[in-house]
């Protein structure tokens, strides 16, 4: 096994893509969005109604009004509902706690793998955000939940996320964890506090990695040049990722990556700095076209394992691989056999 170096860090304060700290209640929501060359000529609050679906004209109108809507490069200008968008400003939006919109049950149909009175495991397709956040306040798997658990989830994140007590990306498939009470999520909490929580992805990555298996033992933290994106850099939090190599397929290697920290991307950031990332990742990857359909990075949350929180029995839980994924597999078996 390969050990890749670690540095001493001294720990960034940030969420974690894979633990959110309880009682860290909602702040303000602030977003900027780009006004297209398309919607120039329009007004302000019409414009911004189409590009935050699921609010309502007044709701827009009212946040223009109480002064939580600007457009930077227009320092000092009042913005009015009726104002006019030329086309290509940056407009920023905050969303005070007070007036966030509410988060609605919506009947959205869960793969579930596991459910019982205090926790519920589901397998998340892609293209689907965890919990409501900035231009997403619809068709989360929050909505979905909420609509299937009804009152019984746990408060402690706050509005914005009841029973969410991890996350996993928007385009990463798999398991994720919901808890239905506050002693679950605490206790679900602790677990991804002390890492004993089992959580296993399986990846296809660019490139053939030599070793069959590999420890990336890396500290990740905001990106200095992007502050949308996560970076190997001294200063960032601990961070582990043991990968096993299950198929090589000449430019492309099968992956299994077990996390042993919960790190914002940490797969993808650490692969990538391994100089091998992931399939269809555009952030930490090749912006060049792949040429396999995968709509985001090539990652499946597979195996999920934890203790209950109440019987103390452990429970390990399985998400299939989505069809997408086992259709570029077999692709690419297909191609090593000639």
């Amino acid at each position: 096994m390969e050990e890749c170096t670690n540095y001493s860090a001294e720990q960034e304060e940030q969420d974690d893509l894979d633990g959110l700290s309880p009682g860290s209640g909602p702040e303000d929501d602030i977003f900027t969005i780009v006004i297209s060359p398309e919607q120039a000529g329009q007004r302000i609050d019409r414009v911004l109604a189409d590009r935050l679906p699921g609010q309502s004209r007044s709701y827009i109108k009212k946040l223009i009004k109480e002064g939580n809507v600007s457009i930077p490069a227009e320092e000092g200008k009042t913005l009015k509902p009726s104002s006019v968008v030329e086309g290509g400003e940056t407009v920023r939006i905050c969303l005070p706690v007070q007036m966030m919109p509410d988060i609605l049950p919506e009947d959205i149909p869960l793969d579930i793998l596991y459910e019982d009175q205090d926790v519920l495991v589901v397998n998340k397709p892609k293209d689907m955000v965890v919990h409501p956040a900035a231009g997403h306040y619809t068709g989360t798997l929050v909505n979905a939940v909420m609509y299937h658990c009804g009152s019984s989830l746990s408060g402690i994140n706050g509005v914005l996320r009841p029973g969410i007590v991890h996350r996993i990306d928007k385009d990463t498939t798999g398991s994720i964890i919901i808890c239905k009470n506050d002693q679950a999520h605490r206790s679900i909490a602790d677990q991804l506090a002390e890492h004993s929580i089992v959580r296993r992805y399986r990846a296809i990555v660019c490139g053939n990695i030599k070793e069959d298996t590999l420890t990336i033992s890396q500290p990740i933290g905001r990106d200095p040049s992007d502050r949308k994106k996560m970076a190997v850099r001294p200063d960032g939090k601990p961070a582990v990722t043991h990968v096993r190599v299950l198929e090589r397929y000449g430019d492309y290697t099968y992956v299994e990556c077990r996390l042993e920290t919960g790190r914002t991307h940490q797969i993808r950031v650490h692969m990538a700095w391994c100089r091998h990332p992931l399939l269809g990742d555009t952030v930490y990857g090749s912006r060049k076209k792949s040429p396999y359909t995968t709509q985001g990075q090539c990652l499946h949350a597979q195996i999920l394992g934890f203790i209950h929180p109440v019987t103390g029995a452990y429970i390990e839980t399985e998400a299939p691989l989505p069809e997408y994924f086992r259709k570029i597999l077999l692709h690419l078996q297909e191609k090593s056999n000639y």
